[in-house]
């Protein structure tokens, strides 16, 4: 049920589909799924926190390099998402669109995610010894917003040009 929901809020957005159409394709009993998640919301926060999980599963591979290195990884990794075929914005960012209360549950999630992104930029940059980590992890956060908006809505080729030099200016 949640890699049917993931697969069609994602495509579709998370107002526009129904909990009986997660159901009827993923092919579940409506008992089975109000025992696993008791309102759609629920749906949703878990779909989030498995989007979140899995970034910082990719982010565990970060160990053990550079951390300036790893800082233009994370970067080329957005870039590479963000202006990919089938790129439909970032999930976090569409779903914080949809739910404009930021003391939904699922806003608490999408701010949850991205404390752990902006530490996770903080981490790297005093690992490298900047001499300003929280105030360049907080522009590397817009920087990363920027480009998955404009993955999306720009042309892809222009925006995946941009990441790395993009990166290099902010963090000298």
């Amino acid at each position: 049920m949640l890699d049917t929901a993931a697969r069609l809020f994602y495509a579709e957005g998370i107002h526009t589909v129904g909990v009986d159409r997660i159901i009827a394709e993923a092919g579940a009993a409506k008992a089975t799924f109000y025992h696993h998640f008791p309102s759609k919301d629920d749906l949703v926060c878990a779909y989030l926190t498995e989007q979140s999980e899995l970034q910082r599963a990719a982010a565990d591979g970060l160990r053990g390099q550079d951390p300036t290195e790893a800082l233009f990884m994370v970067f080329e990794v957005v870039g590479e998402i963000g202006c990919g075929p089938g790129f439909r914005g970032c999930a976090f960012v569409n779903a914080a669109a949809e739910y404009a209360d930021p003391g939904h549950p699922v806003r608490l999630v999408v701010a949850e995610h991205r404390c752990w992104f902006r530490s996770l930029l903080r981490d790297l940059l005093i690992e490298a010894g900047h001499a300003d980590a929280e105030r360049t992890a907080d522009l590397l956060v817009v920087l990363r917003d920027g480009l998955v908006v404009g993955g999306y809505l720009d042309d892809p080729a222009q925006i995946r040009a941009l990441v790395r030099p993009a990166v290099q200016r902010l963090l000298t």
